[in-house]
C-alpha cells in the first residue's frame, strides 16, 4: 500500500468561449468574468482522468483537486468530487485578482507547497479563456518539479517514476520521469470518468465558508456533516510575497478580446484538384503569379 501519496491536479472554472459578448472585458483590460457562463475548462477533465487513473494504480495514494478564482470556483471542486477525486480546496482572494500566467503560477506554487507529500501535478495543457499553456510549465519550475507536457496516456507509475505517452505533432514518444513530477494534459486524453451517483448525493452540498449565506445554519451543517465544509485557502493561507499577485504581479495585460464567428460569405469552395489549391495559396499569401 502506498502511503504519503499526494496527487494534486490544477484545475480551472473558465469563461465560455462559445459566448463571448460585448461585456467581456473590463477597462483595466482584464476578463469580466462575472459577465461571462463558466465551464470546467476541458483540457483540466483530461488531467483529472489521468490522476484517477494513477490513484486506481497507487492503493493509498489521494487526488486533491486545487483551484484558483473567486467564491463560485468551488463549482470546480465539487464537480471533481462528484467524479472521485478525494478532496480539494479553492484558492479565493481578491488580492488574485487580474493573475496573468506568471501569477497565477506564482500563487498556485506556493498553495501547492502548503499541501503535504505530493509526488504528482497534473493539469490541462492550455485553458480555453487564454490558450498560453503557460501555467503548468511556470507551476513546475516554480516548484523545481521535473515536467512533462503534452501527455496523452499513462504508461506506468510507481513511487519512484512515472512513464507517459506524449503526442507530439511528429507522432507519439513515450517518456519517463523521476517524481516529483508536473504533467500537462492534452485533449487527446481520455475524457474523464462520468459522475458517481452516491458521490453526488454526498457532495452536493458541499460548499466553502464564504459560499455560506447563513453562518450559523452553515456552522451547525459543517458539525454534523464536516466533508460539506471545503477548504477555503486566501492569499494569507499561501504565505506568498503581495507584490507578486494580482495585477502588481503581472506584466501581461489583455488589449482586447474579440469573438470570431466564420460566416458563410467568408468563406470559399476549392475544387479538389491541383490547379485551385495553386489558386487559393495565390490568393492567401496575396501574390499575383
Amino acid at each position: 500500500m502506498t502511503k504519503d501519496f499526494t496527487i494534486v491536479v490544477l484545475a480551472k472554472q473558465v469563461p465560455d468561449t462559445h459566448d463571448v459578448g460585448k461585456d467581456a472585458m473590463n477597462p483595466d483590460g482584464t476578463v469580466n468574468r462575472a459577465a461571462l457562463p463558466t465551464v470546467f475548462n476541458p483540457e483540466d477533465l483530461n488531467a483529472l482522468e489521468m490522476a484517477l487513473k494513477v490513484r486506481d494504480r497507487m492503493e493509498g495514494a489521494k487526488v486533491f483537486v486545487l483551484t484558483m478564482g473567486p467564491f463560485r470556483a468551488a463549482d470546480i471542486v465539487r464537480e471533481s468530487l462528484y467524479r472521485g477525486a478525494d478532496d480539494g480546496a479553492v484558492l479565493t482572494d481578491r488580492a488574485f485578482a487580474g493573475s496573468d500566467t506568471l501569477a497565477t503560477s506564482y500563487a498556485l506554487s506556493c498553495a501547492i507547497k502548503k499541501i503535504p507529500n505530493v509526488r504528482l501535478v497534473f493539469c490541462g495543457r492550455q485553458a480555453i479563456d487564454g490558450d498560453t499553456a503557460q501555467v503548468g510549465p511556470q507551476v513546475a519550475e516554480k516548484l523545481e518539479f521535473q515536467q512533462v507536457t503534452y501527455a496523452e496516456s499513462l504508461v506506468d507509475v510507481n513511487e519512484h517514476c512515472i512513464q507517459i505517452a506524449r503526442r507530439l505533432d511528429t507522432g507519439v514518444e513515450v517518456v519517463e520521469s523521476p517524481l516529483p513530477t508536473l504533467v500537462t494534459v492534452s485533449g487527446t486524453a481520455d475524457e474523464c470518468r462520468f459522475r458517481i451517483a452516491p458521490r453526488l448525493l454526498k457532495y452536493s452540498k458541499a460548499i466553502i465558508p464564504s459560499e455560506a449565506k447563513d453562518k450559523v445554519a452553515a456552522e451547525k451543517m459543517f458539525a454534523e456533516r464536516p466533508y460539506l465544509k471545503l477548504t477555503e485557502w486566501t492569499a494569507a493561507d499561501v504565505n506568498p510575497e503581495a507584490d507578486r499577485l494580482g495585477l502588481s504581479g503581472s506584466p501581461t495585460k489583455v488589449k482586447n478580446i474579440n469573438n470570431v464567428v466564420l460566416m458563410k460569405k467568408e468563406t470559399v469552395d476549392v475544387a479538389p484538384n491541383q490547379a485551385a489549391v495553386d489558386d487559393m495559396m495565390r490568393s492567401l499569401i496575396g501574390i499575383a503569379w
